[in-house]
């Protein structure tokens, strides 16, 4: 699939601002703009396929910022961050999104990595007050550059805490770190099914290093699947350092789509309904030629299935995926239909004993329309071993259904 540049989006409409008081926020201080530090950083970006074609950006894979540090040793960092809060010069000029950020702030981090080689910086979002923080994987590996690699989180209150990594996930972009704090402000998880088309969201994290950022936006489209490829075609990690990908497999990422603005450093952060509820973690963007800035296509993984591989990275450490044993490619245009069609059912495989065959093309699956074998492997992917899904059919012109329990990836 070759690389398709992607339209600037055109400004959106304004959008008439609802009360603050939707959310009980606790108190802000009222007081001039904090002054961030700011540094020179070299974006590491790494281009992915959607399923329209269009080049995804994640820096260092979804937003990280990354600095190329030739014989980087130890846990240097060069990075001063100042503590902030939510600066509010008068009430009349408040919305949704200041409430949100008033609520939500103390629950996100400033992750910055560093490595023998290179160094960069992401977002996290508190998971428990006794020191859980959830991040993206390639935020805390360096697109799995750094196995082992120096973590430093900085609280939304400018408190710094070395991290050690619990768990990652490579093939969902979930990873698990800790800091040894108490008393910590969890983020709220809020229902990521209940989110529609259209609704408003709040993104926050540290683009470009800059802590405490509030972007707004809505929710552009849902059940997206992006894939990010291992194979040198052009939709790799492109890491300061690093000449090759350290991605072992290509990924299949389930997403929600949003036009709040999400750069380089965003990896990682919250994508938040107006209740101030995590729906999402901001993972990836869309670019268009030599952009590597927000283009208003952003992508973060639902906070359902954060929460679920979360569980997973702190009780064992490593989080589990599904597989069916089907070969699948999308299907033709002679066909007629839009699907992933079944190339192949590997015997004794979940897919066989669920009754697929070869030509079968599969247009649902677990209630989600699949265009192409990005949409069904991303879900696929996303279910545990065991879980049972239901999957919709064409086989001879005819539609039909049927349920297959998933079995193991690993």
């Amino acid at each position: 699939m070759e690389n398709e540049n992607v339209p600037i989006p055109k400004p959106r409409a304004p959008r008439v601002r609802k009360p603050a008081v939707v959310v009980e926020a606790p108190p802000v201080a009222e007081q001039g703009p904090t002054r961030v530090q700011r540094r020179p950083f070299l974006v590491g970006d790494m281009p992915v396929k959607t399923a329209a074609g269009i080049a995804v950006v994640a820096g260092l894979i979804g937003g990280g910022v990354g600095v190329a540090i030739a014989g980087l040793t130890g846990s240097t960092f060069r990075t001063v961050v100042q503590p902030q809060v939510v600066t509010i010069n008068g009430s009349s000029d408040t919305s949704v999104a200041t409430a949100v950020a008033s609520k939500a702030l103390p629950s996100v981090v400033t992750i910055e990595v560093s490595g023998p080689s290179a160094a960069g910086s992401g977002s996290g979002v508190i998971y428990s007050e006794n020191g859980y923080i959830i991040t993206n994987s390639h935020v805390a590996t360096l697109g799995g550059a750094e196995q082992k690699a120096t973590i430093r989180v900085t609280l939304s209150d400018g408190r710094l805490f070395p991290a050690t990594v619990v768990g990652t996930d490579p093939i969902l972009d979930i990873a698990v770190i800790k800091i040894n704090a108490t008393g910590l402000i969890p983020v709220v998880f809020g229902d990521a099914d209940s989110i529609t088309v259209g609704s408003e969201v709040i993104a926050i994290g540290a683009p470009l290093g800059l802590q405490n950022t509030v972007t707004d936006g809505v929710v552009s489209a849902l059940n997206r699947s992006i894939t990010i490829s291992n194979k040198g075609n052009g939709f790799n990690f492109d890491l300061p350092g690093n000449e090759q990908s350290a991605l072992a497999q290509d990924l299949s990422l389930p997403v929600i789509q949003t036009d709040a603005s999400i750069n380089p450093g965003n990896s990682g952060g919250a994508l938040l309904n107006t209740r101030g509820e995590l729906v999402g973690i901001n993972v990836a963007i869309a670019s268009s030629g030599s952009s590597s800035g927000s283009i208003g296509v952003g992508f973060a993984l639902p906070a359902t299935l954060v929460k679920r591989v979360a569980t997973d990275l702190i009780d064992f450490g490593s989080a589990q995926h599904g597989r069916i044993g089907a070969m699948v490619s999308a299907v033709g245009t002679a066909n007629g239909v839009i699907g992933a069609i079944i190339r192949d059912v590997d015997p004794g495989s979940p897919a066989e004993a669920a009754g697929m065959e070869k030509g079968d093309v599969v247009t649902m699956f677990n209630g989600v329309p699949i265009r192409d074998e990005i949409d069904i492997t991303a879900q696929v992917r996303s279910l545990r071993p065991g879980d049972v899904a239901t999957f919709t059919y064409v086989r001879g012109g005819v539609s039909l259904e049927g349920s297959v329990t998933v079995g193991s990836l690993e």
